[in-house]
């Protein structure tokens, strides 16, 4: 079976942010399983504008055309302020049919809360994207280091749940809109 295409994107732009390790450590963990092939989205190495052109520049085309051969999507966010950073719903909002019919996952991170406030608000957007969201997240206390011992054996479980759950999630998609056109 072709191996599933899932893109991992590191949400946060901020200078000396945590998501770009917090990512590679994700991406590292991926990359051991053989039905995925994993490829890195990572928002600072995008120039996508503050605002919505008339017509889309070639850093919108270049980030849309990745969304769009990607099957399944892990996003990497920090929580700032109970919620998820500008640039990454920026950045989901350039895309829209290219989100459909395909299992998003989360990897957050933040300090105590893990990043479950900004997981809560993306569920959202997601779904108004026809995204199925995934029930389970890797969160990342960044009080107590990213990830390391002993919340790596944590932090390793949830990710294996998250990536057998994408898997599964991202089969039954691909075969589902093998099948029909899925029609939002």
């Amino acid at each position: 079976m072709t191996p599933l295409r899932l893109a991992v994107i590191i949400g946060s732009t901020r200078e000396g942010r945590a998501g770009d390790r917090i990512g590679r450590w994700f991406v590292d963990r991926a990359r051991r399983r053989d039905e995925l092939a994993v490829t890195v989205v990572d928002l600072a190495d995008h120039d996508l504008p503050a605002s919505c052109p008339a017509e889309p520049t070639p850093a919108i085309g270049s980030f849309v055309a990745q969304i769009a051969r990607a099957e399944a999507f892990v996003v990497v966010t920090p929580e700032y302020n109970h919620s998820f950073p500008g640039s990454l719903k920026q950045a989901i909002d350039h895309a829209y049919d290219e989100w459909q019919a395909k299992p998003v996952g989360f990897v957050s991170y933040g300090c105590g809360s893990i990043g479950l406030h900004a997981v809560d608000q993306l569920r959202t957007v997601f779904t108004a994207l026809h995204a199925v969201t995934m029930r389970d997240v890797v969160g990342v206390d960044l009080l107590d280091g990213a990830p390391s011992p002993p919340k790596a054996d944590r932090c390793e479980r949830a990710a294996d749940v998250l990536l057998d759950q994408l898997h599964w999630w991202g089969l039954t998609l691909r075969e589902g809109r093998a099948a029909r056109p899925y029609v939002s």
